[in-house]
């Protein structure tokens, strides 16, 4: 494809398709991505062909929705999803289409996506198609919703965590009017599974930007969960590692959000809540020595968690000699 330098395995995904009488473009995040000069993560394909006949076309195929007309292509570049151009029906239960049809074209199919900087495609000769402005927006730094924002969030409550996701990983600003729709629907937010909130919130905090995670809680979409409005300044988070525990443990310290309320793994769950474990592991002082120090037992754990709880307020102090003199009266003989 003309100007763009494709994985193999995706010109030749596209290439199957047309050969066979299909229109097929690279589509959503891999274009923005491009455009961005951004290497993409993965690349999503739409068509005129039926799932069908794109499993027909290929050795290798999953029928991952075929319901919603999409069919994983595995290439030797890694899996390609290939789904047909479609129309949307009502969302009932505020996150999936009760039922799709298979009966327009692309710009049509564009016009069903979250938000203008995804709703491009790539033609044949590599030319951008972008009928709802998404490459303005990628210029200006905007997160801005495809058509009216309020009909959107209520198709798919999730895009608003994923619209802050977005500001967070690509350094943009949401544009003002699908701001003030994700607060008025920031109570849809419940629609959502826990599971889905953890991934987009965790995906924010590890971004340039973690502060982001806090217009969750300041614009209501966490008011199911905790419910409290006021959110302390988090740029602060920034400075931390770029590491799950250490994130979540700073996100939830400053703003008292209870991670217990999402299905977290057990590792992430004692990471956060219990981080003088951790702490316990770096120590200066080892169990051993204060053992020959005549403590024994419980006296040997209690000793190293109030050791632990004071490095982590105090972190320069994690010195043999120091730790020492922090011991408790009479533990230390």
């Amino acid at each position: 494809m003309s100007g763009w330098n494709l994985p193999e395995g995706v010109a030749r995904c596209l290439a199957g398709l047309r050969g066979a009488g299909h229109a097929a473009h690279p589509v959503g995040g891999c274009v923005r991505d491009l455009l961005l000069g951004r290497r993409p993560g993965d690349f999503d394909v739409c068509t005129s062909a039926r799932p069908e006949q794109t499993m027909a076309l290929f050795d290798r195929t999953v029928p991952t929705g075929v319901k919603h007309g999409t069919v994983t292509v595995l290439t030797e570049d890694g899996p390609v999803e290939v789904t047909t151009f479609r129309r949307e029906g009502g969302y009932a239960d505020g996150r999936h289409p009760d039922g799709v049809s298979f009966d327009v074209g692309l710009t049509e199919d564009l016009a069903r996506r979250d938000f203008t900087i995804n709703a491009m495609a790539l033609g044949t000769d590599g030319a951008v198609i972008d009928p709802f402005g998404g490459r303005a927006d990628l210029a200006a730094g905007l997160i801005r919703c495809v058509g009216d924002p309020d009909t959107r969030f209520a198709e798919d409550a999730l895009r608003m965590f994923r619209a802050l996701r977005f500001a967070a990983q690509l350094g943009f600003a949401i544009e003002e009017d699908t701001l003030a729709a994700i607060g008025r629907n920031a109570h849809r937010a419940a629609l959502v599974s826990g599971e889905r909130i953890k991934v987009e919130l965790e995906k924010t905090l590890l971004s340039p930007r973690p502060e982001w995670a806090g217009e969750a809680i300041r614009l209501g979409l966490l008011a199911h969960l905790c419910p409290a409005r006021n959110c302390p300044d988090l740029w602060e988070l920034r400075e931390l590692p770029t590491e799950v525990i250490h994130r979540w443990r700073g996100f939830c310290g400053k703003t008292g959000f209870p991670l217990e309320s999402l299905p977290v793994e057990r590792a992430l769950r004692q990471g956060v809540l219990h981080p003088e474990r951790e702490a316990i592991k770096t120590l200066a002082l080892s169990g051993g020595e204060l053992a020959a120090l005549g403590l024994r037992g419980k006296e040997i754990g209690d000793a190293q968690k109030r050791l632990a709880e004071h490095i982590l307020a105090h972190p320069e102090d994690n010195q043999r000699e120091k730790l020492l003199t922090l011991l408790p009266f009479g533990q230390a003989k």
